[in-house]
């Protein structure tokens, strides 16, 4: 596939246009113009002239062109000197948004267009005035002529671009202006016509300056790409690109620079500002051995890093390209207004011409004053606030979540993650640490209790005995040396230990021993309790027992009260866990659900029923999360989590907790209500304004108003998105 970024995209129902007229040529129908971030994904096949040329018919230019595979987008990174007209991944990284129309961008050609535009604009508007101010002294022919060329200034790029498509019958925005600017001319209104030219020509202008906004948000996101590198070669070392490093590089890294991608700190201690990734904004300290992400920034210290992924493999280069790929998505309520677009500007032709038509007709009612009425019914009939009402919404809400670490693979998740009324849960590692820890010791010989069971666990990895090692070591315990370890499957350990023989384990390797009922007692207790039980015993009595816990994460249990808060009325906990366990978390974390001995295949259906009840988030971090993930109408994966869940999810949190997961359903619902606010304030301006068309009250400048101010009103509405708070209002 080849890319374009392409400029001079005056409004969303335009570029929809745009975009289907692309689709009619051959080899056409794969391809893509989004507004939002002003680039074109067409077919290789398709020659360059042919695209120039429709671009040019309707007002649109090429800023940037080059190649994008999209099987594999990042293949182009592997070219370490790319040729200055080249768009490779990287490059697109860091440059991807374009300048609006009618915004500075760094094209120089951009530039021009502005400077044009603006100066037209101010040079109409002079003219207007110095005509409304000059009426009653001069002739009537030199004041029109004021006018005329005032209405040329600011309205002849759309009356040509609206000439073209009327002859086409293709009825846009342009098109309905171009007839009012027309019929306007015709019953003499010269002035009105003027002033309608002026306020479209504004209205465009303001409209893309908000666009641009969103889009430069966007692009101060996208630059946070790292561009070079120190690599070291021996005793020498050598800045070169980013993209031209492979994993095992060591690179430099000096205070105050980038890391340049993911991998593990060598030598050096500093402080890292991982805010790029996680969104978390305090320093993180790191030290030898400790992995570190690309793009994050280091303070202080000098770092020596031994890279473990090319840069298109990092976390941050996903970041960027997923959220690159998010402005792309349609959201199901943008796919309905456009389809409703298509409806609505014919049935605004309609009643154009039925206010033209009845009056006069059957009422008497004289023909020119109704033709001004029906002129000002179709600038009323304007779609461009209606389908502004969603992209720039959508694509600051995208924004404003990645700022904060939470990546939001497209505006369709983010509309649904708006929806969410239920959200289900895996235990371990999500609502837990996945960290096994002593939470309870009973000890019946205290000290050769905790000596014998660190000696024996001290050569094992398993996480149960390093939570049983760290106790010891709580304890001021050093582990002591094991002989003739015996593991006895399904039981547990045997060792000797300074000349005796102990045993360590669950409940079966106690059968050589006759258990006092006390004893019996309290592991009966431990397991109601929902504690996973390592018992120490020897040849004649047991020891001491530990009551192990699967740690909560601390931010659980307030994260699940912000979304009750929030309104989800369901939180539901997932979990191949034993019911005892499973039980205790719940409890602690104010979870109103619980399944549990669940196999992965089970976690999929009970998300299916729960579906059926409602709308289901998923939140998981493991490998066995990915079907549950896939399944449920949103998937939610922890950023520290596995590939494949991240992989599967729509939703990443890039945090290693869920702290973040409240604001994102807050703020994914502020989005949508924002949407809906922005669709019936356009929809309600006009219906004002088409009522006043009754009792022939509406005039042209008043329709251009309703217009423009719903238009205005719904970008500076959607941009409050961007604006920074202390809290996402959960309400």
């Amino acid at each position: 596939m080849k890319t374009y970024k392409v400029g001079g995209l005056s409004c969303a129902h335009c570029t929809n246009k745009l975009e289907s007229r692309i689709q009619k040529l051959k080899y056409g129908e794969t391809a893509a113009l989004s507004y939002s971030s002003g680039r074109l994904l067409v077919d290789d096949h398709i020659p360059y002239a042919q695209i120039e040329k429709i671009l040019k018919e309707e007002g649109a230019y090429i800023e940037h062109e080059g190649q994008e595979d999209q099987n594999n987008a990042n293949s182009c990174c592997s070219s370490t000197t790319p040729h200055a007209g080249d768009y490779s991944y990287h490059d697109h990284l860091s440059h991807s948004i374009p300048a609006a129309s009618g915004a500075a961008g760094s094209n120089p050609h951009s530039k021009a267009r502005l400077w044009n535009s603006k100066t037209e604009l101010g040079l109409s508007a002079v003219l207007y005035v110095l005509a409304l101010a000059l009426e009653r002294f001069l002739p009537l022919y030199f004041i029109i002529a004021l006018f005329v060329v005032s209405a040329i200034l600011s309205g002849r790029t759309t009356f040509i671009k609206g000439a073209k498509r009327l002859f086409r019958f293709d009825f846009t925005i342009d098109t309905l202006m171009t007839i009012a600017l027309i019929g306007a001319a015709a019953i003499g209104e010269w002035k009105e016509a003027a002033l309608v030219a002026i306020l479209f020509g504004l209205n465009e202008h303001l409209e893309g300056l908000g666009m641009e906004k969103a889009r430069r948000s966007m692009d101060a996101l996208l630059k946070t790409a790292p561009r070079e590198a120190i690599l070291i070669q021996g005793q020498s070392e050598q800045v070169v690109p980013v993209a031209s490093l492979q994993a095992g590089d060591l690179v430099l890294v000096r205070p105050g620079d980038q890391i340049p991608s993911d991998g593990v700190i060598v030598e050096g201690v500093s402080s890292v500002n991982e805010a790029a990734i996680t969104g978390e904004s305090l320093p993180v300290d790191k030290g030898p051995e400790q992995a570190v992400f690309g793009g994050s920034l280091n303070n202080e210290g000098v770092l020596k890093i031994r890279i473990e992924k090319r840069y298109e493999d990092s976390s941050l280069a996903q970041i960027l390209h997923l959220v690159k790929e998010a402005q792309e998505t349609k959201t199901p309520t943008e796919l309905f207004i456009n389809r409703f677009a298509k409806y609505y500007t014919p049935l605004i032709l309609v009643i154009s011409a039925l206010v033209i038509l009845i009056p006069p007709l059957f009422f008497g009612g004289n023909w020119i004053d109704w033709l001004y009425q029906g002129l000002a019914v179709l600038i009323v009939g304007c779609p461009c606030a209606l389908i502004l009402s969603s992209p720039v919404a959508i694509l600051s809400g995208i924004t404003r979540n990645a700022r904060h670490g939470i990546l939001v693979k497209g505006g369709a998740h983010l509309e649904q993650l708006g929806k969410i009324n239920t959200v289900a849960f895996d235990k371990t590692g999500t609502l837990t640490t996945g960290k096994p820890y002593v939470e309870k010791t009973i000890a019946y010989e205290g000290e050769r209790f905790l000596h014998a069971a660190a000696a024996i666990e001290k050569a094992s990895s398993h996480p149960l005995a390093l939570a049983i090692l760290r106790e010891a070591e709580r304890h001021g315990i050093r582990a002591g040396e094991a002989e003739q370890s015996e593991t006895i499957p399904g039981q547990g350990i045997t060792a000797i230990v300074d000349g005796e023989r102990y045993w360590i384990g669950n409940e079966k390797s106690l059968s050589h021993l006759n258990l006092p009922d006390s004893v019996q007692e309290d592991i009966e207790k431990l397991k109601e309790e929902g504690y996973t039980l390592v018992i120490v015993s020897d040849s004649d009595r047991v020891l001491g027992m530990f009551g192990i816990s699967d740690e909560v994460r601390p931010e659980s249990s307030g994260v699940l009260s912000a979304l009750h808060r929030l309104g989800i009325r369901r939180t539901v906990m997932l979990t191949g866990d034993h019911p005892q366990s499973a039980a205790k978390v719940a409890q602690r974390v104010g979870i109103t659900d619980t399944y549990s001995g669940l196999m992965p295949a089970e976690k999929v259906d009970i998300v299916r029923k729960l579906s059926a009840e409602g709308a289901v988030a998923m939140v998981g971090d493991g490998i066995n999360d990915a079907p549950a993930l896939a399944t449920a109408q949103l998937g939610i994966a922890m950023g520290k989590g596995t590939a494949s869940a991240i992989e599967t999810a729509d939703v990443v949190l890039m945090q290693n907790h869920l702290g973040k997961l409240p604001e994102a359903i807050a703020l994914a619902r502020r989005v949508n209500r924002i949407i809906r606010w922005n669709i019936s304030l356009s929809l309600g301006l006009k219906l004002i304004a088409l009522i006043l068309a009754v009792p022939g009250l509406l005039t042209l400048w008043i329709a251009i108003l309703s217009d423009m101010g719903a238009t205005i009103l719904v970008t500076l509405i959607s941009l409050s998105i961007l604006i920074e708070s202390n809290k996402v209002s959960p309400k």
